[in-house]
């Protein structure tokens, strides 16, 4: 099998600053995996979790901060408005995206009416994306970039929002695109949309790949940890989520220590610059107590 994307131990990092620390906050840490051409990989994972970050990662839309990233091939994002411009309308759109990606006019115009077909939404293309629902959006996002010749695809969230006859439609059209060979990223909350598509699942779970492999197998344990979450009680849901979170910071604490002592020794200099201050008044104030009789006994002599 040819393989198609390989991430080797790569980890997306972004600085947090605040007025009393600076944290690396993990995005991503030490994730690695193989797929090899012609797979559908379902991601799953809670809300916060890192698909996006993975998934734009994957689309060559953000960079790693480490690791080792290689893709054979030109990706295509589909998710609900990517890459639409909501002051065009659809059509502007239509031939803003193909034009980007290296059409011609005259390729543009024969792709036009397919895309069009496949987004359904009628008298719409010639209204601003501004004025589209949600849905409108993903169906005209999905419809562009399945259309314009890629060599695999990244779906975040794309089909959440269509009706199920359109979901039909983009199901179909994917598995059209793996007999072609492409490769295929599938995010979704829908378990049984995941079961039903992806051949294998990837799980990350607060940054960390958590499982990777059958997705049958992946969902059951996935599965098992949302019962297991949904049965805390909302105190131990948010200490739960709290300890996770600070899993992925990094600096925090010696931050914050750093600012405190840095706190402490303005502090201390302070105190000294006082006690400095004090010492000399001390020392006028003891010059002049003994001048003072001194200038009255010999204003006296004279």
């Amino acid at each position: 099998m040819t393989t198609k994307v390989s991430l080797k131990n790569v980890s997306k990092k972004y600085v947090l600053v605040s007025q009393s620390s600076k944290q690396s906050f993990y995005a991503l840490n030490n994730i690695s995996f193989t797929v090899n051409e012609g797979e559908i990989i379902g991601i799953v994972g809670i809300n916060g979790s890192g698909k996006s970050t993975l998934a734009n990662i994957l689309a060559k839309i953000i960079p790693a901060s480490s690791g080792e990233v290689t893709i054979d091939g030109q990706p295509s994002m589909i998710s609900i408005s990517a890459g639409l411009n909501v002051t065009l309308t659809g059509k502007d759109n239509v031939y803003l995206k193909c034009l980007m990606m290296g059409l011609t006019n005259s390729q543009v115009n024969e792709l036009y009416v397919k895309i069009t077909e496949f987004a359904d939404i009628g008298s719409f293309i010639d209204q601003p994306v501004k004025l589209y629902s949600s849905g409108m959006r993903a169906r005209l996002g999905f419809a562009i970039s399945v259309h314009i010749a890629s060599d695999f695809l990244i779906v975040d969230e794309a089909l959440s929002v269509g009706d199920q006859t359109f979901v039909e439609k983009c199901e179909k059209k994917i598995f059209e695109f793996k007999k072609m060979g492409k490769t295929i990223f599938f995010i979704s909350h829908s378990s049984p949309q995941i079961k039903a598509i992806c051949d294998r699942t990837l799980w990350i779970h607060y940054g960390k790949l958590e499982m990777f492999g059958d997705t049958k197998k992946v969902l059951i344990q996935y599965a098992k940890y949302i019962k297991w979450y949904r049965d805390l009680s909302d105190a131990e849901k948010s200490s739960h989520v709290d300890a996770m979170q600070n899993s992925r910071r990094v600096g925090s604490v010696i931050a914050v220590q750093k600012n405190e002592l840095e706190v402490e020794e303005i502090a201390r200099k302070k105190v000294e610059k006082r006690s400095t201050y004090f010492w000399i008044a001390l020392t006028i104030v003891a010059i002049i107590s003994c001048l003072i009789p001194l200038y009255y006994s010999t204003a006296s002599a004279l």
